[in-house]
Parts: structure tokens; sequence; C-alpha cells
């Protein structure tokens, strides 16, 4: 069944409908949270919050307009209330650029998605995993949202624009700001990690 169909079902009082719907999305924006707090305790209540406005929106929510986008961009925006909450204070620091061999993130990305097994592949892999999610927390919140948003959930530029209400070049600028930043960040983590 369509989301659409989902919508106007519990729209209309059907709250199996909206049982649904969670079941359908809960493993994308867990995950999606999960990427964007780095903070499990954070988490389960952000999760609770985003399914709890999608609850109390029955009435009005906009049936024209495609859930998945406006469900990811509750999600963010609670994310972000609940880091201001937090105040957290980003202490990434971007320091200086380091020579050494460019690693995009398309490589790690790709490393982390490939389906060949060799010998320590699982530790190799769940290290690379660690360092990704270290390198991505502590990006800037709106440089990390648009890096997610893009390469883990796969969101067009258009989708993303309109989920985040910024012009399209905007997004693009920001996920290329987004990808350089993590390159250099990710290089300078290889660096503090290879032995002298």
């Amino acid at each position: 069944m369509s989301d659409m169909e989902l919508i106007k079902r519990y729209a209309a009082g059907e709250e199996e409908a909206f049982q649904e719907l969670v079941k359908q999305y809960k493993d994308s924006l867990y995950a999606f949270l999960r990427r964007f707090l780095n903070q499990s305790d954070m988490v389960d209540d952000v999760f609770q919050e985003t399914f709890m406005q999608l609850y109390v929106s029955r009435d009005t929510f906009d049936q024209s307009r495609p859930l998945r986008p406006w469900l990811f961009t509750i999600a963010a925006n609670k994310a972000k209330d609940a880091l201001r909450r937090m105040q957290r204070v980003d202490s990434a620091n971007l320091g200086s650029m380091f020579d050494s061999e460019d690693h995009s993130i398309d490589d790690v990305i790709n490393t982390l998605d490939s389906d060949t097994r060799m010998p320590y592949d699982d530790l190799v892999r769940d290290e690379t995993a660690t360092s990704v999610k270290r390198v991505i927390a502590r990006m800037p919140a709106k440089l990390r949202e648009i890096l997610i948003l893009a390469y883990f959930h796969k969101f067009s530029y258009a989708e993303i624009a309109d989920m985040l209400r910024i012009p399209v070049g905007t997004v693009k600028s920001r996920l290329h700001t987004a990808v350089g930043r993590f390159a250099e960040d990710w290089n300078a983590s290889l660096l503090c990690e290879t032995p002298n």
C-alpha cells in the first residue's frame, strides 16, 4: 500500500494505517537519526517525537506532497532541536590541509557497502564505519545533514532543497563543501591513525 493511501486511511481515523507507516519508515528514519545525532540516548527520543508529529498532523498533512521528504524534514528539525537543547558546541577544527592520499566519500561508502568478503573484512568494516561516524559527527550540523540525506538516504537535490527549504543551488554548494570537509577530516584521521 502506498504512503498516500495509508495517509488517507489514517486521516479517516484508521489507527492501523499509522502503525503501518511507522513500520515502513522506522528502519530508515532510525538509521538517519543515529547518523545525524551520533548519540544513542537522544535517538529514541527524537524518533518518538518525529512520529508523534506525524500522529498529531493527521488533519493538517498536505496529502498532495510525498510523505518521505516531509518525515525526514521533521526528523532533521527535531534532531537539531535536541542538539540545541543539549547546547552541544561543535568542537571540530578545520586545521590545516594534510598532504596524503585522497580518499573521497564515495571510496569510503563503497568500502562500507562492498559485498566481497575477505579475512578480517568485518573488523576493517567495523573500524571504517566507526571512523566514518566519528568524522561525520564532528562536522557542522548543516554539512552533516546534507551529507547524510544525499549519500546515505539517496535523496535528490530537489528533495533535499524542499526538505530544508533552500534553493537547489545551495544544496549543491553545501554538499560540495560537505564532501570536501569530509575528505579533509577523513584524510586527517587516517594520518592520526598511521603509526610513525
